[in-house]
């Protein structure tokens, strides 16, 4: 008897009416005829909220929330995420740009990143935005244009910790690392932030992207909130925020479950009253972004051809790895593992074939989906690609032979 393969995650924060997908309220279909073309992704705002909403539901009193652009920096989705969370962090001058036209307080945004350009931070300091400082170097490049501006620069210090998220996705600190001023050297950082009377704010303290365990989220979070409170005593003034980072993530492939928040937020509030006692000028701050608009979000494209090849049926879409980079496997996947994608417009459809979902693009890489059961497809129906509201299109190579580029659309 052969072993039950595992399966996505049933997708239903998505309405369905009759046979079609609608984002927002509005058929995929529909979608296409107003965006004017396909490929496209589309975001529903009002799962972005609803998203924002629980987690506040979920979380002690009194955490903040802050957007990380980098997932989705579409203007239209950061202007609609800044009115609904506490602050936004940024990790470009474009993005920089993007945040402040929002009208978000400057005091709530910070820019993270391992090489901020002396330009990107001189805008950073006219801004008054704070700048998380990942080097000795980048200190003295603040230190001098400071002093050639006349700005009093918003500093925190992004710490690489000893100890890294285990079952992330995406390591970001333990061992070497280049992001963030290693744990044993911030205090000696500390100091020369003291001797140059910058605006000292706090630290961020970030160890890891996409988990799903809640037993690894609670530990790095305590290792996050002990190691805070051992810096702070070397720390050149009050700490005013403590970004512990994120690392919450979504299912993306089959057998992934959603994330447990109970645990997490029981800890959370455990602990919290220690780190009032001693920081208590602190707002602390969870930075998240794909926990908070990746599953608000399809990719969509349309099928061009449908061909048989030794017994293999091969859907040939106007879409691929060009325009979404992550659902082809190719954003850091080690053995490639399917998004769950969809008809859009045969919803209501029982699958009835096994189906290899590929772009136009002339390379075995660009795979949408492969041996998936789906009703069966024809020339002009919609796939859509769903989990795709993070990492999407900015994160894929565009340019790439030179097909035209998808657009986007919030609704």
């Amino acid at each position: 008897m052969s072993e039950k393969r595992p399966s996505h995650v049933p997708i239903d924060n998505f309405e369905v009416k009759g046979n079609t997908l609608c984002v927002g309220g509005v058929p995929v279909p529909d979608l296409a005829e107003r965006v004017g073309q396909t490929p496209f992704y589309a975001y529903d705002r009002q799962l972005m909220t609803e998203r924002v909403q629980a987690l506040r539901a979920a979380l002690p009193a009194g955490i903040s929330i802050h957007y990380a652009i980098k997932a989705n920096p579409m203007p239209a989705v950061v202007d609609h995420m800044a009115k609904h969370v506490d602050g936004l962090d940024v990790a470009s001058g474009g993005e920089l740009r993007v945040a402040l036209d929002t009208g978000a307080p400057p005091a709530t945004i910070s820019f993270a990143g391992p090489g901020k350009s002396p330009a990107e931070l001189r805008a950073a300091l006219a801004a008054g935005v704070t700048i998380n400082l990942e080097s000795e170097t980048e200190l003295s490049r603040v230190v001098a244009i400071a002093e050639t501006t006349g700005h009093t620069p918003q500093v925190a210090v992004r710490v690489n910790p000893d100890f890294e998220l285990k079952a992330s996705g995406m390591r970001m600190s333990g061992g070497a690392k280049p992001f963030g001023v290693d744990a044993e050297r911030v205090p000696e950082l500390l100091h020369r932030i003291r001797d140059h009377q910058l605006h000292f704010r706090g630290f961020h303290i970030f160890s890891g992207s996409q988990n799903l365990r809640a037993d690894a989220l609670v530990e790095a979070q305590g290792l996050t909130l002990d190691l805070a409170l051992r810096l702070a005593e070397s720390a050149p003034g009050p700490v005013e925020m403590l970004n512990i980072g994120g690392g919450f993530g979504i299912p993306y492939f089959p057998g992934d479950q959603h994330l447990n928040l109970a645990p997490v937020a029981e800890h959370l509030d455990a602990r919290l009253p220690q780190v009032r006692a001693c920081l208590p000028e602190a707002e602390i701050i969870l930075e998240l972004g794909r926990y908070l608009v990746g599953e608000a979000g399809i990719y969509v494209a349309e099928v061009l051809d449908r061909k048989v090849s030794r017994d293999r049926v091969f859907l040939v879409t106007n879409g691929g790895l060009h325009h979404h980079l992550a659902a082809s496997g190719n954003f850091g996947q080690v053995i490639r593992k399917n998004y769950p994608v969809a008809i859009a417009n045969r919803m209501a459809e029982t699958p009835r074939e096994t189906v290899d979902i590929v772009g136009p693009l002339c390379t075995p890489l660009d795979i949408l989906a492969q041996q998936v059961q789906l009703p069966k497809a024809e020339v002009g129906d919609l796939i859509a690609v769903f989990q795709s509201g993070a990492y999407g299109y900015t994160a894929s190579p565009t340019r790439f032979l030179g097909h035209p580029e998808p657009v986007e659309t919030l609704v």
